[in-house]
This record gives C-alpha cells, structure tokens and sequence, in this order.
C-alpha cells in the first residue's frame, strides 16, 4: 500500500498537542494507523511538545491544570491505539464498525450511502463512513465547511489527484472538485464534516435539496 496524500502539519502538529476537534482528531487517528510516515511525524511533534512542555515554569501551569494538559496529550495516544487495527485496507471497514458500532446505511443520493459509527463529537464536526457504488460521479462541489476524508476501501480520483486507501483529503470552501469512484470496485470512506455540500450550476442547484451530505 502506498500512501501518496497526507495531512498537513500543521494538522498533525495540533493532533499531537491534542488540540484538534475530536471528528478531525478521529479520522487523523485512523489515517495514522495506516501511514508510518505521519506517525513517525507526529512522534517528532510529541516530542517537541514534551521538550516545551517540560521548560514551562511550574507557577504559570500549577499542578491542577499541568494534569489537564497531560491528560489531554495522551488522549489522541489512546484512540490511536483503539484503531491500530485499521492498518489492513481490506479490513479497515470491518473492524471500524466492530469497535465503534454502525447504524444502518441510509441513501443519500448519487449512488452514495452513508452511516453513522458513534463517534463522540463536538464543534459542530460529524463523523461518518461514507459508501459509493463503482463508478459513481458525484456532481461539480465545494463545501460550506470543513471535511477530512480518509480512503477505506476502493479509490477515487477529481482534478486534484487520486485517492486510494490511506490515502487522505482535506477538502474545504477553497477545494472545487468533482468526485469520480473507480469502475471497479465501490469505495468507502472515513468523513469527518462541519457544514454541507455546495453543489454548483443549475443542475446543482434543483438538486441541492435533495442531497444530505
């Protein structure tokens, strides 16, 4: 497996510290349970923050809060560690919903179905798999907000690039794209979303109401 898309480091950087929504945080976790080289990054940054960490004067901390900032830093460690089964593509899917459970797949239009595994989250990020049958074209989007998109199973490609498993897009209202499954096989992803599609053109726009993504 290669793994050609990758998290910013900015985005890893804040996944270390434990400063990231726990959607986002989620979906980073899984990507790392199947990519060597952002684990070994987000160790880097682990490290970095231990070092800041440890030169920070005990009086601008206290005692109270320096147990808050650990037990926030070793939160993403725990649920990287939950997912460290996801490391096998071919059973990704599988065991995802084996630790976290799965509601029913609900259609949500364009050959794509989506559902909910009990993801805790907050500000306003839902976490979600999201299923397309081979083949499928979704139509011309932006987004209203921001989503991170982790390739489970299958692959799909648009005018940024193609995503296979592993692989990683993080997609927001500067991203214009246009979807495209491989004829293959279906494709299911790990999505982390605030906000909605924004379909385009005039097609878009009938079927705007339409779409509950």
């Amino acid at each position: 497996m290669t793994i050609t898309h990758h998290p910013d480091d900015d985005v890893l950087a804040a996944y270390a510290a434990g400063t990231l929504d726990d959607g986002s945080a989620f979906v980073i976790a899984a990507h790392l349970a199947m990519c060597g080289a952002c684990r070994s990054a987000v160790r880097d940054f682990e490290c970095i923050g231990g070092v800041l960490l440890g030169e920070t004067e005990p009086s601008r901390l206290g005692r109270a809060h320096d147990g808050a900032v650990m037990q926030e830093l070793a939160a993403p460690q725990e649920l990287r560690r939950k997912l460290a089964v996801t490391t096998a593509p071919d059973t990704a899917v599988d065991n995802l919903i084996s630790i976290f459970g799965q509601s029913s797949w609900k259609w949500r239009g364009f050959g794509v179905h989506s559902a909910d595994i009990g993801v805790p989250v907050d500000n306003g990020m839902r976490v979600f798999l999201l299923k397309a049958a081979a083949g499928t074209r979704m139509p011309q989007h932006t987004h209203s907000g921001v989503e991170l998109t982790l390739v489970l199973k299958g692959a799909f490609q648009h005018e940024f690039g193609r995503f296979e498993p592993g692989d990683i897009e993080m997609a927001d209202g500067d991203i214009d794209h246009r979807p495209i499954v491989d004829a293959g096989s279906e494709c299911v992803c790990l999505v982390a979303m605030n906000g909605r599609l924004q379909l385009h053109g005039l097609v878009g726009r009938l079927l705007q109401p339409f779409v509950r993504i």
